[in-house]
């Protein structure tokens, strides 16, 4: 008899979180889903989900989430897929540090503090798989971005030396590097813009209209964005091939931003980003 395979997945309140949590079940996973509001919580139960309270601002609720999730597993956690998180949008020199702050205890350093903690587990039994959720602003940057783009960029660092020193112990490493896909992302991006960016008296103001004609949903729709089973897709590739690839762009724009990144000198390449909207 095969035993189940325990993976916690974070951030899946709605979105990209909450369709992974589901269809991770539906694939025979015993899934520990976190949210970070307790609103959130009844939707999953009701899918026969175990979920939980997890804030990765909050280290005690990360230790809690661990423990827990050994406890009920027996003291094994064979995946991780770290998701949650959220975007500040604004220029970078409107960004307070406490803004800016934030955005890496959400994005960076929570996630780092729970990866941590499931290692140990993934050692003693000798095999593990630990999948972030990075972004294509971790590898390609992104005007008025710049919170999010650090985050993700400092996450995609530390995730491939992770990878490499990781080597030979069974525990594999990968990062997906979604473009637009369907969630309720842009929404709160646009509740932390209003809350942290003063654009009357920015020197950006101009652009932050066009801006946040996209955040508020009034702008041309993006006709590349998917939903997020395409991430589905290759997370599943990441959990159970042999050799997961270090990294999964997914979307065309994704795709195409790494290719010419790979492919344009460094200042035409920049130029060609600084136009992109």
């Amino acid at each position: 008899m095969v035993e189940q395979r325990t993976i916690v997945v974070t951030g899946c309140s709605s979105g990209i979180g909450a369709h992974c949590a589901r269809a991770l079940k539906a694939d025979g996973w015993r899934v520990f889903a976190t949210v970070r509001k307790t609103d959130d919580l009844p939707a999953l139960q009701a899918d026969g989900i175990e979920a939980f309270l997890m804030d990765y601002a909050r280290t005690e609720t990360i230790t809690e989430l661990v423990g827990t999730a050994l406890e009920r597993s027996g003291g094994r956690v064979d995946a991780l897929f770290n998701n949650g998180a959220y975007g500040q949008p604004g220029a970078v020199e409107d960004l307070s540090t406490a803004a800016l702050r934030a955005q890496f205890e959400g994005n960076f350093f929570g996630w780092h503090e729970l990866t941590r903690q499931v290692i140990p587990s993934m050692r003693k039994h000798g095999q593990g798989r630990i999948v972030q959720c990075s972004s294509i602003l971790g590898v390609v940057p992104y005007r008025y971005r710049g919170a999010y783009t650090a985050s993700k960029f400092a996450l995609e660092g530390l995730s491939i030396t992770l990878r490499m020193e990781l080597h030979g112990s069974g525990i594999h490493v990968s990062l997906i590097e979604p473009g637009p896909i369907a969630t309720r992302f842009t929404a709160n991006a646009l509740a932390k813009f209003n809350e942290n960016i003063d654009v009357e008296n920015s020197p950006h103001a101009a652009d932050y209209i066009r801006q946040l004609a996209r955040l508020e949903g009034t702008g041309p729709v993006n006709r590349h964005k998917l939903g997020p089973e395409a991430v589905y897709s290759v997370l599943k590739h990441a959990l159970n091939a042999k050799n997961p690839r270090p990294h999964y762009p997914v979307t065309t724009p994704a795709k195409q931003g790494m290719f010419l990144k790979r492919l344009l000198p460094a200042g035409l390449f920049y130029n060609l980003m600084r136009w992109t909207d």
